[in-house]
């Protein structure tokens, strides 16, 4: 079967439980001292976009996941991983 290019947007983001510095520093240091204090939560995260072959959508996720987990690409016990959107390029 001829493989086709794929492209996933993934998102890494901070479990709600963990503490997310980056977050509560941007909030505290740069939101709420330049007025913008009518914001009440931020959290941060990462943002990937991988191309990649596959035989079809499902593998092409299958193979991102598994890649994110083999790799510790993200900690699954304080971050969770989104596929936010694929595409057949």
């Amino acid at each position: 079967m001829d493989q086709s290019e794929f492209e996933l947007e993934i998102s890494l983001e901070n479990k709600p439980a963990a503490r997310d510095p980056v977050a509560e520093t941007i909030k505290r240091d740069l939101l709420a001292k330049k007025g913008y204090d009518i914001i009440s939560k931020v959290r941060s995260g990462q943002y990937l976009r991988i191309v990649l072959k596959a035989n079809n959508e499902e593998d092409a996720k299958e193979i991102v996941t598994n890649m994110c987990n083999d790799l510790r690409i993200f900690n699954p016990v304080t971050q969770n991983l989104n596929i936010i959107n694929v595409k057949k390029l």
